[in-house]
């Protein structure tokens, strides 16, 4: 991507923050989480109390993104502005896009059709970036384009591009169909010969430690991850030097021991001297995934007989702090708070690893003094946040609105 700005590319917002924050302030902020914060991210009333994680919600990355998608349709309001896919995966904020005369355009089978930009059209790229064949297909037509990619993702781009540079295959821990994974990935376009393999947990990587020691066949792999390496792949010449980089929402320790799994393996079939000389590893999780993951788990230390996780059921940290909370309790990952159905007592939720809603009933009633934890993920806005919590104490027959 380039680190210029001309007159038809940005990265760095307009200068209109001032003049929109106003605007975003009244579409995301919540004062039930204010609340939280100034009471040390506990509120208690009566005999239902709700705990807070101390990190949660926007992280740096999506609050830029979502500021410059604001300050572009101020800057350009009599042009037609199209984003490349959802800014971020939370529904509400996409709808608020909409509702601004964004239009979004998403992705087919083939990838995304572009047949109906033109040069007077704007065109806003999104928190994860876009794969290098968009950015030139985009940067053809002529087009303004405004880049709100995150700094995080920028650096496992150069991470894999110095990768492929250095003729080694880029292993990505992620979803291969996510948005940032694909950027990710096409990275190593940029070098001939580069090549990457996507691998979506420890399992999938077991299965390429299989085959770097000598345990399975190339074309059994080859079938395994067909829609998950780049064109060309020959897991003969392409499993022989190996840089492992990560989708920068992933679960953190997966990560970490996916990176050790593949070093060993290579240790292990051809030696310490040979993996020291063919395979790196670097922890590309971003800072704020990292800080919400931590400060979940510092919360899961405390008793708690529920914990609720809002977010987007297709934002991939939002699942990852969902999958650590239910390792330790009773865990409902909303998409917001809808899902909280007050007057029957039920609650909607993703379960872990299922690709559906289901329905609970009674999960908070049970009789005596509840404690509930809340978390968000990173592109979670606070007033959805509060909502929930607002939902909760509902549930159990409180009104906690007349508190802010």
């Amino acid at each position: 991507m380039p680190q210029h700005e001309s007159s038809a590319y940005f990265r760095k917002g307009f200068g209109l923050k001032a003049a929109v924050q106003e605007t975003l302030d009244a579409d995301y902020s919540g004062r039930l989480v204010d609340l939280l914060r100034e009471r040390d991210f506990t509120l208690t009333v009566e005999d239902t109390t709700v705990r807070l994680a101390r990190e949660f919600g926007f992280c740096y990355g999506v609050e830029r993104a979502v500021d410059y998608a604001y300050q572009t349709r101020a800057k350009f309001p009599d042009r037609r502005v199209v984003l490349v896919g959802e800014i971020i995966h939370n529904p509400h904020v996409n709808a608020k896009l909409r509702a601004m005369g964004v239009e979004i355009l998403m992705p087919g089978p083939a990838g995304f059709d572009y047949s109906r930009v033109g040069p007077a059209d704007v065109v806003i790229l999104p928190a994860f970036g876009v794969t290098i064949r968009d950015f030139e297909t985009l940067r053809g037509i002529g087009c303004v384009m405004v880049d709100t990619t995150c700094g995080s993702v920028l650096n496992v781009w150069k991470r894999v591009e110095g990768y492929a540079k250095d003729g080694f295959t880029a292993l990505i821990h992620g979803k291969h169909y996510h948005e940032e994974t694909r950027a990710t990935a096409s990275q190593v376009q940029r070098y001939p010969g580069g090549a990457f393999l996507v691998v979506r947990d420890m399992a999938e990587a077991e299965l390429v430690c299989a085959y770097i020691e000598g345990r399975a066949d190339g074309a059994a792999l080859l079938a395994r991850f067909a829609h998950a390496v780049s064109p060309g792949f020959d897991p003969a010449v392409h499993l022989r030097r190996i840089g492992v980089a990560n989708q920068t929402t992933m679960l953190a320790s997966e990560s970490l021991a996916i990176a050790e799994a593949i070093g060993t393996a290579m240790e292990r079939a051809h030696g310490a001297a040979y993996r020291a000389a063919n395979f790196r590893s670097f922890d590309t999780i971003c800072s704020a995934t990292q800080d919400r993951q931590d400060a979940v788990k510092e919360l899961l230390a405390e008793p708690l007989d529920v914990m609720v996780v809002v977010g987007g059921y297709n934002s991939s940290n939002t699942m990852s702090l969902a999958a650590i909370c239910a390792e330790r309790v009773v865990t409902y990952h909303v998409e917001d708070a809808t899902c909280l159905d007050v007057e029957r007592g039920t609650i909607r939720h993703k379960p872990i690893g299922q690709p559906g809603e289901v329905e609970t009933a009674g999960w908070l009633a049970a009789p005596g003094p509840v404690r509930v934890g809340i978390t968000a993920g990173a592109s979670t806005p606070n007033n959805k946040i509060g909502d929930a919590v607002a939902r909760i104490f509902a549930t159990r027959g409180i009104d906690v609105l007349s508190l802010t």
